[in-house]
């Protein structure tokens, strides 16, 4: 990504981004009129983390005190006018939730990621400490089938030594490159050092061009 792209991504992301409500339903997002950009990952994958550090905000997003709680797509806008908004889905792969709320969940995240129109990209997080599991691509085939173009997203890279990084990027890389819908390249980042960020904004704002 350009040092160019980049810094018009930490001009955008520096001005006004705020959260604008969290829809139950499609039925409670916004009229679709600007570009969308969703987050999905495991319940404690360090989604909000990345959403704070990605809008250089501490408590932007707030993390769930109880994985797999939120149900709902929280909505954040950023610009003024607004440019784009970011989705954040509800997490998945929570162990404790009763079988209809799973069913439930898939149903909302099936049906905004076929139906809505302005998303652009979907940014799919996986904790690099353990590498895409089982539930990851499921999530991906679900992505495929619905045809959305989505970024694999290593969150938490801090944590993991910069030789074992390397090979984890490039097993990932490989297995996405089996995907029809997954960006080749993947993107390696630290909410708590902020290593990647900026490519990560980068990504984020040339998608919705």
């Amino acid at each position: 990504m350009s040092e160019d792209r980049e810094e018009e991504a930490r001009k955008l992301f520096s001005g006004p981004v705020a959260f604008r409500l969290s829809a139950p339903t499609l039925d409670d997002l916004p009229a679709p009129d600007v570009p969308e950009i969703a987050f999905a990952g495991r319940s404690n994958v360090g989604k909000s983390s990345l959403l704070n550090a990605l809008t250089g905000r501490k408590a932007l997003a707030r993390a769930s005190v109880t994985p797999g709680r939120t149900q709902e797509l929280n909505v954040f806008e950023v610009g003024e006018p607004v440019r784009f908004r970011l989705i954040d889905m509800p997490g998945y792969g929570f162990a404790e939730a009763p079988r209809d709320v799973v069913k439930r969940w898939r149903n909302l995240i099936d049906r905004y990621l076929r139906g809505r129109a302005v998303l652009r990209r979907a940014l799919l997080l996986v904790d690099a400490r353990h590498g895409l599991k089982d539930v990851d691509r499921e999530i991906m085939e679900m992505l495929d089938a619905a045809a959305v173009s989505y970024h694999l997203v290593l969150t938490k890279a801090d944590k993991v030594k910069p030789t074992a990084l390397a090979t984890l990027i490039e097993r990932t890389e490989a297995e996405a490159r089996s995907h029809s819908a997954a960006h080749p390249a993947i993107l390696a980042t630290s909410a708590e050092t902020g290593t990647g960020i900026a490519a990560l904004r980068a990504a984020v704002v040339e998608a919705t061009l």
